[in-house]
């Protein structure tokens, strides 16, 4: 008896699977490779998988959501706020981030988002940011001092070293208001009128976003708790961008031993072991930092007399625009090596 040509196909086919499914469960599994550098050079020392540390809340006690109203004049809030330094042209970037931010965890308790920008906010930038929210929205403008670039870089210098930056594939390098912007972040943002009395901040960027709930205060849980500095990434920064930095952070502590604190990181700072390439090209900074695009931080640490000294010694150097240091290392730096490492928070 004949059979019809599509039931033998199906036929053929359902043969091939088989064989298929067969050779695939007997075979020989793949090699696993050790990770290695770009250079194909075997990683020897593997430090832990972040992702197998448990995570959840913090412990006991905590702030929950009661009595958090927008209109509430007696709310557990703290002086704190939600930082953003935006542009009105980012303000399609930014709206998204603010609403999760808000779903995920300010709809409960209702910090105030403070704004700043070199130019004035539109107000579609105005009428649409605070939709998304029932607590206070602040628009402010950067004073044109805390912006520019200081008058004692040499414009010549600064485009020399900027086509060198660029050489070497350091990015934004080219970019004057990336410069700007790295040294704000750095020693300026805490100076502006607008924070004069807010003491903790949650620094927010366009295009980042918040994934997972939390239910619980995490301003009042830093100052009940004493911390300075909160953090959720640690990574390597391009030794490239900051190869001086180093060398002058250790002109300053040699000219000001006493800022140096006790139980510090410095061992963290200085490890060569992880990345010794990077630690070489930045002449002893492993440039291991926490990336400050998510910090929580009370800035009472940059306006400690340790800090605002370290942080001018560095704005004189010149670094900020000669190369391209970023807030992030410039911070990291600075609480490995002034603050008890034990009010750092991760």
């Amino acid at each position: 008896m004949a059979v019809a040509k599509p039931v033998r196909v199906l036929g053929a086919l359902s043969i091939a699977l088989f064989f298929f499914l067969v050779f695939t469960f007997v075979r020989q599994p793949p090699a696993i490779h050790t990770p290695g550098h770009e250079d194909g050079q075997i990683i020897s020392k593997m430090e832990r998988d972040p992702l197998l540390d448990p995570i959840g809340e913090p412990p006991e006690p905590l702030w929950r959501a009661d009595k958090y109203a927008a209109d509430n004049p007696d709310s557990p809030r703290i002086n704190a706020t939600l930082l953003v330094l935006v542009r009105n042209e980012e303000l399609k970037d930014l709206l998204p981030t603010m609403q999760q931010l808000e779903e995920h965890w300010n709809h409960k308790f209702n910090y105030p988002w403070t704004f700043f920008n070199e130019v004035p906010f539109t107000d579609e930038f105005k009428r649409r940011t605070q939709a998304l929210t029932k607590a206070k929205c602040n628009y402010e403008l950067i004073p044109k001092e805390h912006w520019a670039t200081p008058d004692w870089i040499s414009h010549e210098l600064y485009e020399e070293s900027t086509k060198i930056l660029k050489e070497n594939n350091v990015q934004y390098s080219t970019k004057e208001s990336y410069h700007q912007m790295c040294r704000w972040n750095s020693g300026m943002f805490y100076h502006h009128p607008a924070l004069k009395d807010t003491r903790y901040y949650w620094r927010v960027e366009p295009k980042v976003k918040f994934f997972c709930d939390i239910d619980y205060d995490v301003f009042r849980y830093m100052q009940d708790h004493n911390k300075t500095y909160g953090f959720n990434i640690n990574l390597y920064d391009a030794p490239e961008s900051i190869p001086t930095l180093w060398p002058e952070t250790i002109k300053f502590l040699a000219a000001h031993p006493e800022y140096l604190h006790e139980n510090n990181a410095m061992k963290w700072l200085v490890d060569s072991e992880a990345r010794p390439e990077h630690n070489e090209k930045a002449h002893g900074y492993s440039t291991c930092h926490f990336w400050s695009n998510f910090e929580i931080a009370d800035m009472e640490f940059w306006r400690s007399k340790a800090y605002e000294d370290y942080f001018n010694h560095l704005d004189r150097a010149g670094g900020f625009f000669y190369e391209r240091w970023g807030d992030a290392p410039v911070h990291s730096i600075a609480l490995g090596l002034f603050e008890d490492a034990s009010k750092i928070h991760w």
